[in-house]
């Protein structure tokens, strides 16, 4: 009985009700997934920028190293993993610093 209560009310709205809703239901979304996805995307994005010599990073595979040099123009990092070993990485490859990460681990 209710049902069709609910269901007369929104058939006589015109479907006014109806784009209302959508339009409530993607205001949702937006503010909950979209909204703090593109803050994250700018907030990494700012830090890739923001990478200097001698820092302490962590690639998107994991990989442990310091940064030894940049090369702008190619967007490539060099970065020590050991003594001698050097690791030419893409810089939207890098992940975090490890000063950060280790934060994370304690």
């Amino acid at each position: 009985m209710t049902s069709n209560i609910v269901l007369l009310q929104a058939q006589g709205d015109g479907g006014m009700g109806m784009l209302l809703m959508l339009v409530a239901m993607f205001a949702i979304m937006y503010f909950f997934m979209i909204r703090p996805q593109q803050k994250k995307q700018k907030e990494i994005q700012k830090f890739r920028n923001s990478i200097e010599r001698g820092q302490e990073v962590i690639t998107a595979g994991g990989i442990y190293g310091v940064v030894r040099d940049i090369d702008d123009v190619k967007n490539v990092l060099i970065i020590e993993v050991a003594s001698g070993v050097r690791l030419r990485v893409d810089r939207n490859s890098v992940f975090a610093s490890a000063a950060s990460a280790d934060s994370y681990v304690k």
